[in-house]
């Protein structure tokens, strides 16, 4: 499939089928996928966690808004956070990042300040969100991005030292009556020429 397709099938989920679930071997592609996230300076400010577990993805749940259904039945949740700990992140960056990134860090970063550096980190989190999002619809496996969560009890639930919880992704498999899909309603986007001009 052309991405192009991809693009304009994928969709937010609303609703999953909860007799579905993803593959194990599916779920080691999408561990990978999300190890080779893209990030500026290769800074890869972030921790990954998937969750397939009932018990936990109901704890969740609760901690989800109006969220709670679709942690519910659908297949996995995967949790993407930033790193909380500036210490420890700048401990450990000598022993991947390249010279130039580390200079980059040390001498434009870090002067603004630990609010600013972490609202860069926050930037390089979302990146990896959009490019799974992505990746995962070429996979056949739907989605559904939720900013809506308690981000703190979300850490606490997981256990999530140095990390601060942003953003939850439910994966699964659409259910057949979810009425979010593009062939029951159709995807909303503003004119071509309005939101890309070229020079």
């Amino acid at each position: 499939m052309e991405f192009i397709d991809i693009a304009k099938s994928r969709y937010t989920t609303k609703k999953y089928d909860a007799s579905k679930k993803v593959s194990a071997t599916d779920i080691e592609t999408i561990k990978e996928i999300l190890q080779y996230s893209p990030s500026s300076i290769n800074s890869q400010p972030w921790k990954f966690t998937i969750v397939g577990s009932q018990d936990i993805k109901e704890k969740l749940g609760k901690a989800s808004f109006f969220n709670e259904e679709k942690l519910v039945e659908g297949s996995h949740v995967v949790v993407f956070s930033a790193v909380d700990n500036l210490a420890n992140f700048e401990g450990k960056m000598d022993s991947y990042l390249a010279e130039g990134a580390i200079g980059y860090y040390n001498n434009f970063l870090k002067p603004q300040g630990e609010e600013a550096i972490k609202t860069w980190m926050s930037k390089q989190v979302y990146l990896s969100i959009g490019y799974f999002l992505s990746a995962i619809a070429s996979m056949g496996i739907d989605s559904t991005p939720m900013e809506g969560i308690e981000n703190d009890k979300y850490k606490e639930i997981l256990g999530l030292d140095g990390y601060q919880p942003l953003v939850a992704v439910m994966i699964g498999y659409r259910d057949e009556k979810d009425g979010n899909q593009p062939i029951n309603t159709a995807k909303s986007r503003l004119d071509l020429d309005s939101v890309v001009e070229v020079l």
